[in-house]
């Protein structure tokens, strides 16, 4: 089968397998605090972060309030995500940035997002995509990565931006959100890292990988 029309009939198939697939599992109020959670959740669990995040955006609630903060206290309050030390100061430097070059408003576009300390085209992606309802790219964490090179879609392991690449010109532009979204809830809660669920999958017939249950 042409790889163009099995993702689209893989889009097709997952966009009824999980109707009310979410665009994000991070929880967040305004696009500040996307950004910000977005950043964090490098290297860390959504639920980590959902865990945390109350905490922090209740003592600094916008990005005049963050910018001025010690980076120990805010290290205090992300410890538990890991690298907190790098991301404390990725966050307050984003702020600064935020409130000094875009009036506090988060802008809405991949070359401005990535000039963000800590912000990385993936983070931009999701931050384009769940916020401002814009496609510049494919949000790719390692639920989509690791489905996508099961399903046979591309070959280009641990190379996310060739990986990126390849399903940019196997899917226009306006399904670039729902594949990401899609495929992310699929390996969530059925193509598991270490025991994917194949017996029951939906997508079955159109995986290589279904027969090895990689």
């Amino acid at each position: 089968m042409d790889l163009s029309k099995k993702a689209m009939q893989i889009v097709s198939i997952l966009d009824k397998t999980y109707p009310d697939a979410p665009a994000t599992y991070l929880n967040y109020k305004s696009p500040f605090e996307m950004l910000i959670v977005t950043i964090l959740s490098a290297r860390a669990t959504d639920a980590g972060v959902n865990k945390i995040s109350p905490t922090l955006f209740k003592k600094y609630p916008t990005p005049e309030k963050l910018a001025k903060v010690n980076l120990d206290e805010i290290g205090q309050i992300i410890r538990p995500l890991g690298a907190y030390n790098k991301k404390a100061g990725y966050i307050t430097g984003t702020s600064r940035l935020l409130v000094e070059k875009f009036d506090g408003k988060v802008p809405n576009t991949l070359k401005e997002l990535i000039s963000f300390p800590g912000v990385s085209r993936k983070t931009a992606n999701v931050v384009l995509s769940v916020v401002f309802g814009i496609s510049e790219g494919i949000v790719l964490d390692t639920h989509v990565m690791r489905v996508t090179l099961r399903l046979g879609l591309s070959e280009h392991e641990n190379k996310p931006e060739k990986i990126e690449k390849d399903m940019m010109e196997l899917l226009p532009n306006k399904f670039w959100s729902d594949y990401a979204r899609l495929i992310g809830a699929h390996g969530r809660q059925t193509c598991k890292s270490r025991r994917p669920n194949c017996t029951s999958c939906t997508l079955n017939k159109l995986c290589p990988s279904a027969e090895l249950g990689k």
